[in-house]
Parts: structure tokens; sequence; C-alpha cells
């Protein structure tokens, strides 16, 4: 058995300045900035949500701005042939995450376990 549920909302941004990006969603969303620089490299921010929320990243991309969701997981390869066996398909392993395809064309991405615990709004998988 496995678990997951959604986990983060992905702002992809195709811009320059991440900052100024995080400023406006922040403003938008009626979020505090809770990182401007997660990383120290400039490609992902976070926005502040309560711990039963979902997180909010801003990542700094090369390809057109949209948004995604992840899902987060205890068991990575069990979710992705989970959501493969619903139509979805894996388009690459990206450092320590699949992205994937659902049939519908949408990206999203399987990541492993983002908050220490999982909470309530949690599913659970044979």
């Amino acid at each position: 058995m496995h678990h997951s549920r959604l986990s983060n909302i992905v702002i992809d941004c195709e811009v320059d300045d991440l900052a100024a990006a995080a400023e406006f969603w922040s403003r938008a969303l009626g979020k505090p900035i809770a990182s401007a620089d997660q990383d120290g490299d400039g490609k992902y921010a976070e926005l502040a949500t309560a711990a039963d929320e979902p997180l909010i990243l801003l990542q700094k991309v090369d390809h057109p701005s949209r948004v995604h969701l992840d899902i987060e997981t205890d068991d990575l390869e069990a979710e992705a042939t989970r959501l493969e066996a619903l139509g979805a398909r894996r388009i690459a392993f990206r450092e320590r995450w699949w992205v994937m395809e659902a049939p519908t064309g949408h990206r999203f991405c399987v990541v492993q376990r983002q908050r220490e615990a999982f909470g309530t709004r949690l599913n659970a998988w044979a």
C-alpha cells in the first residue's frame, strides 16, 4: 500500500525576475512570501500556506508560463505506475520526481513527500 495527495500548486513563470512574479502572486492570492529564493539559485519561490493547504510554489522556467499540480507520495514508482494505469504517461524523470502527462494533455509532477506529516487528506492505494 502507498499513499498520495495533492501537494503543490506550481506557478511556472517564464520571467527574468522571479522575485517580481512572487510579489505579484503573493498580493494576488493574499499569501505572504515564505521564501523568495528557496534553494539560493533563483529557480523557486514559495508563498506561505497553512499546514492543511497545498504548497504554492513559483518556478522559473524556459517554456511558456502555466500552472501545474504536484502529487506527493511515499512511493514514487508505485504512484507513477498507478497513474499510468489510469491513462497518464511518463514524460521525464527530473532529479527526484516524474513529469507526467494526463490523458487530457495536462502536465503534472509526481514528487516525494513534501511535508513531514501527510495530514488527514490522504489517499491510500493498494
